[in-house]
């Protein structure tokens, strides 16, 4: 049943749903399916090979099911196994019988029919088809999204490297920096994470029932199976082994792989309340765009929404990657159902992290930074060079020098260029030299190496 977007439950699938077309062949319903069958082909292929004295497959068994093993399925073949669903009233049955009885089309043996699916409980195939989704959702998805995320603030930080602005710490103002600075601090952190969840290993195990091969080991006691499993799962599949398991692999690496992106997605949160700041002090202004409305009152608003839109959906995703860490590593027993419904929001979570990451891009896009904002704050701020002061009186065996910086500075509506020289005068401890070259420091050259650090450390070692 077609639904209209108007209608739909989810606004993934219906307000946004234009703007996730390039996830939905990976995780969707129907990429779990395609996955699905990947995994039975696969296993169909694998034991053929390393077993040989099992079955044989003929030429267009063989053809088909290497197709099927590369992720050529077709939207027809996924709702033919939909179908049979309705039937089996079971996701996976539904995979093996489609698959069987398109081996039959090419004329494959009893032998090779017999073999679909064998000695599999539903997670073997479960689990390495999500396992797949993940691998590929990291190449497709996140590593391009991710990406572009972080080389765009990288090319505005070292635009704005040389840029002064005035800090502030705890919403007080504080020893300045540089803007450009800053976001490299956001592009450094997002590096680390997009590193480590390029090293982040899937595991996947394929040992049947309740994770001992005992059906395999009653069926073909001569087989090697530990061997072929954990062949299957690395050579063919290219995943990581998980040689001890119960009925389910334990998703530990899903949910280590998800808290990546969630660590990823909370410091996305941390720029994008930090940019909405900038732009409310009018260190950024922000491109209008001819017909758009920023308020339905206030004609002249042009509202970061781009930013506030990435915080909420980055705040629905991460409230889904948490559920996954609390839940998932927990089974009772040796299996219960309660994993199935959760690893299905897989696309939710995905779907939400993406969107945001196309709205802070769109974001991006908008603001133009405010040099003349920035300076202006800074000029004003004369109590943060009570800083650099009290320090060089420290080099000189003040041993009061906080305390007499401190009595100058601190709580005065406004403190002075002229505040800040007496304070160098009356301190009869420093050289008249040093004294003369402390009064040529203003607020928007006390930058310290902020511009140095910008480009030194642009990217992660």
């Amino acid at each position: 049943m077609s639904i209209d977007p108007v209608y739909a439950i989810s606004a993934l699938d219906g307000r946004y749903a234009d703007q996730l077309e390039d996830a939905r062949h990976i995780v969707s319903e129907g990429a779990l399916i395609r996955y699905r069958l990947m995994v039975e082909a696969s296993w169909l292929l694998h034991m053929a090979e390393m077993t040989p004295a099992l079955f044989t497959v003929n030429e267009s068994s063989r053809k088909l099911l290497s197709e099927i093993a590369s992720g050529r399925v077709n939207s027809e073949a996924v709702r033919a196994v939909k179908d049979l669903e309705k039937k089996t009233n079971h996701d996976v049955k539904a995979v093996e019988y489609w698959l069987r009885e398109q081996l039959a089309l090419c004329d494959a043996s009893n032998a090779v029919l017999s073999h679909v699916h064998f000695s599999c409980t539903s997670e073997d195939i479960n689990n390495i088809a999500y396992a797949l989704m993940l691998r590929d959702l990291r190449e497709v998805i996140c590593k391009p999204w991710m990406t572009k995320i972080q080389t765009s603030l990288q090319s505005m930080a070292l635009q704005l490297k040389d840029q002064p602005m005035l800090s502030r710490t705890h919403g007080q103002t504080a020893s300045p920096t540089t803007m450009g600075k800053e976001l490299m601090v956001t592009v450094w952190r997002l590096k680390r994470q997009q590193g480590a969840l390029a090293r982040q290993e899937l595991l996947a195990k394929f040992n049947g029932a309740v994770g001992n091969f005992n059906a395999h080991l009653a069926a073909c006691p001569d087989v090697d199976w530990v061997a072929v499993s954990q062949d299957f799962v690395t050579r063919r599949l290219g995943l990581a082994w998980n040689p001890l398991t119960t009925q389910i692999e334990s998703h530990d690496s899903y949910v280590e792989f998800m808290a990546i992106i969630k660590h990823f997605n909370t410091i996305l949160v941390d720029f994008c309340r930090d940019i909405w700041g900038y732009i409310s002090l009018g260190y950024f202004a922000q491109k209008a765009v001819a017909g758009e409305v920023g308020s339905s009152t206030m004609p002249h608003k042009v509202n970061p929404i781009y930013f506030e839109n990435a915080e909420g959906n980055l705040g629905v995703a991460s409230s889904l990657f948490a559920h996954f860490a609390d839940k998932l590593p927990i089974s009772r027993w040796q299996r219960d159902l309660s994993d199935s419904t959760v690893l299905r929001v897989t696309g939710t979570a995905v779907g939400h992290s993406l969107l945001a990451w196309k709205s802070l891009l769109k974001g991006l896009d908008r603001v133009a930074a405010n040099p003349e904002r920035m300076l202006s704050d800074l000029k004003g701020a004369w109590e943060v060079l009570g800083e650099p002061v009290q320090t060089v009186m420290r080099t000189h065996g003040v041993v009061d020098a906080y305390e007499r910086l401190k009595a100058s500075t601190r709580g005065a509506p406004i403190v002075t260029r002229e505040m800040i020289h007496s304070a160098i005068d009356s301190c009869n401890e420093i050289p008249e030299s040093e004294k003369k070259r402390m009064k040529t420091w203003t607020p928007e050259t006390y930058i310290g190496l902020a511009s140095q650090l910008c480009t030194q450390f642009s990217n992660p070692s």
